[in-house]
């Protein structure tokens, strides 16, 4: 039985601090958002604030779960707590379509008679948000496209940016023009961006959640890699699952009937799975014959070469 840990780092401290200063200026700039749009009855400036409110609970839950995720492996959580951070992008995504569908509906309601707004307050609230969002997406941007975590934060950011950007374009659409219908109509743009960027992070989210192969992972190719190996006659199950961010697990039984130099064997392969396919946490059982008796019964695909 080999088991082995790729060379990878865990840079979870910076990522901590990094999340806890995001949060908190975002927590600030919703608080200051929020005030603005009821003193002003702008359902554009409390829509985006809500759309704010929304991004701070996810990075409140991913600063949360990155702190997790540094907690060492005990008895009973022999992983640790990494998965944390597989957990919150999917709460995440669930908080914000449920928000997306009350700012719809609460948009959907005020066309038929939008009230005045002065516009002034909604363009300089709106303006300091894309200030706000574009800093705090610079802060969380390194490493995002391999950690789902910093991802689900990156993305909410940058759209956060873009509305706050629509509201701005609304407000002086009002002002100009006299268009009050245009607050409503920003705010339904909100719902239905916040809903369209969600989709995908929680499709993700959900399918870390339950274990999937990771996207970038090919499990097809890594069978087939396995199979190709010195003196491995067949593959048998294999699974590849995100143990948590930038950390992948693999567990395989390889049919090796004729080898005397496993444990070398194993060091190679564990250090070709990492450098190849990015799996970093592999475990494989060789075995000498030819099948596998005692796991018949396991509903894994078998790949037989």
């Amino acid at each position: 039985m080999g088991h082995g840990h790729g060379a990878h780092h865990h840079p979870h401290g910076s990522a901590t601090r990094a999340f806890a200063l995001v949060t908190l200026i975002n927590l600030a700039y919703t608080a200051l958002e929020a005030g603005y749009g009821f003193y002003t009855n702008s359902l554009a400036l409390l829509s985006d604030a809500l759309h704010n409110l929304g991004d701070v609970l996810g990075l409140g839950l991913a600063w949360a779960a990155a702190s997790l995720a540094r907690r060492p492996p005990s008895g009973r959580h022999t992983y640790g707590w990494r998965r944390a951070t597989l957990l919150s992008p999917l709460a995440n995504a669930i908080l914000l379509m449920v928000f997306s569908g009350a700012l719809g509906w609460e948009a959907v309601r005020r066309f038929s008679a939008p009230p005045a707004i002065p516009a002034t307050p909604v363009i300089v609230v709106a303006a300091l948000g894309i200030v706000v969002n574009l800093g705090a997406a610079w802060l969380v941007k390194d490493g995002h496209a391999h950690d789902l975590n910093k991802r689900g934060a990156f993305l909410h950011l940058m759209a956060d940016a873009a509305v706050s950007l629509a509201a701005v374009l609304a407000g002086i659409g009002m002002a100009v023009f006299g268009w009050a219908w245009l607050d409503p109509a920003t705010a339904l743009l909100i719902g239905v961006v916040i809903a369209v960027g969600t989709f995908g992070l929680l499709r993700d989210s959900f399918n870390a959640a339950m274990d999937a192969v990771p996207s970038g992972i090919d499990q097809a190719a890594v069978a087939a890699f396995l199979g190709a190996q010195p003196g491995v006659t067949a593959v048998h199950h294999l699974h590849i699952w995100p143990l948590g961010a930038g950390e992948i697990a693999l567990t395989a039984h390889l049919v090796r009937p004729r080898g005397d130099d496993n444990d070398a064997f194993i060091d190679t392969t564990l250090h070709a799975l990492d450098h190849r396919f990015g799996i970093n946490h592999a475990t494989l059982q060789i075995e000498r014959g030819g099948s596998c008796q005692h796991d018949l019964h396991d509903a894994a695909p078998h790949h037989s070469h």
